[in-house]
């Protein structure tokens, strides 16, 4: 199984990509809005189908990637059934099983923190994928949106704990910077339920604790019932003035293609060594300026700022580096050629 724990740093969220090597379809479990176009990358970078976006919960602090998603790669949606949000294909219930080729879990009602918390068990036990029900040495908190200590208590010591002490644990959010533990771990060193905590020590801890309001509570909450479609139920605007792909790395990219088409309404930045530009050389016939990318701070005012730029070199790494430059500088309409002149040139 390929996996990845992808993390969000405003939300402080984990987002897990589980897919089947074999048959290439992928599912996704707490995808944040905002990341889409990072998750999208890691999908076609890693040539997988995503089949299945998965919630564990109804989330207050960040809104579900789950409805764009489906919008942008037909995918279906999962979520617990008492939620009973919209867009939602795969009402799951305590006990049910389900995933994608090659991948299964379990779904197991984890109630406490919210009344739709679900915690999500890999096939073989062998990873647990626990919400906000249990956090690396805490736990999620339980004074709003259907919350209940003893609820709480009872979801994690007879849902989670039952669980084999090897069992990898991996939790919706973590703001110290942990990645994963293990229940044998939780069990014994988790700060509010570990150690032989008994329902009155966990419950007197919750009660005790003052937290602030979630920011985002009021905003995320109404759109996370709608699975995270906007109000308007409209897909959000994307950049029109290419056929832009953003890589995982995060850089706007535009093909060989695409390039050769438009080079009228753009403009060709080729940011190589002076050794490696053959004089007079306009590669498939492009015309370009040409600016080594270690003199580009200094000369970015050269740039031409009447058109969009394309950035080009060898294999699209030092242009890669270009895009960030300009941008840098306020640059906005630039991207960077895709494979550079290897690509073009094949």
């Amino acid at each position: 199984m390929l996996f990845r724990q992808l993390y969000d740093a405003t939300s402080s969220t984990y987002t897990y990509l589980l897919a089947d090597e074999s048959s290439q379809q992928a599912l996704l479990i707490d995808p944040v809005f905002e990341q889409v176009q990072r998750d999208l990358a890691l999908l076609q970078e890693l040539g997988l189908t995503l089949k299945l976006v998965v919630d564990t919960h109804a989330h207050a602090d960040h809104v579900t990637a789950a409805w764009l998603l489906k919008q942008k790669t037909g995918c279906a949606i999962a979520s617990a059934a008492v939620i009973n949000a919209d867009h939602v294909d795969l009402p799951l219930k305590h006990g049910q099983r389900f995933g994608v080729q090659g991948v299964e879990l379990e779904a197991r009602a984890t109630p406490g923190h919210t009344d739709g918390c679900m915690s999500y068990i890999l096939s073989d036990q062998s990873m647990v994928f626990t919400g906000d029900t249990l956090l690396i040495r805490g736990c999620g908190r339980s004074d709003f949106q259907q919350g209940n200590a003893s609820t709480l208590y009872h979801s994690i010591t007879e849902q989670l704990f039952s669980l084999p002490d090897t069992c990898a644990v991996f939790p919706a959010h973590d703001y110290n910077g942990r990645t994963q533990s293990t229940i044998g771990e939780e069990k014994q060193f988790n700060a509010r339920v570990g150690g032989q905590a008994n329902e009155t020590d966990f419950v007197g801890y919750m009660k005790a604790m003052q937290l602030p309001h979630p920011k985002k509570i009021d905003e995320a909450v109404p759109a996370n019932l709608r699975s995270g479609c906007p109000e308007d139920g409209k897909v959000p605007g994307e950049a029109d003035w290419a056929d832009l792909r953003i890589t995982f790395a995060g850089v706007p990219e535009v093909e060989p293609e695409w390039l050769i088409q438009n080079q009228p309404s753009v403009s060709v930045l080729d940011v190589r060594e002076p050794d490696e530009v053959i004089e007079g050389e306009c590669p498939q016939g492009l015309h370009s300026q040409h600016i080594p990318l270690g003199q580009l701070r200094d000369r970015v005012d050269e740039v031409a700022q009447d058109k969009p730029v394309i950035t080009l070199c060898r294999s699209g790494r030092r242009s890669a580096m270009a895009v960030s430059i300009l941008k840098e500088h306020g640059r906005e309409k630039v991207a960077s050629l895709r494979g550079g002149l290897l690509k073009m040139n094949a």
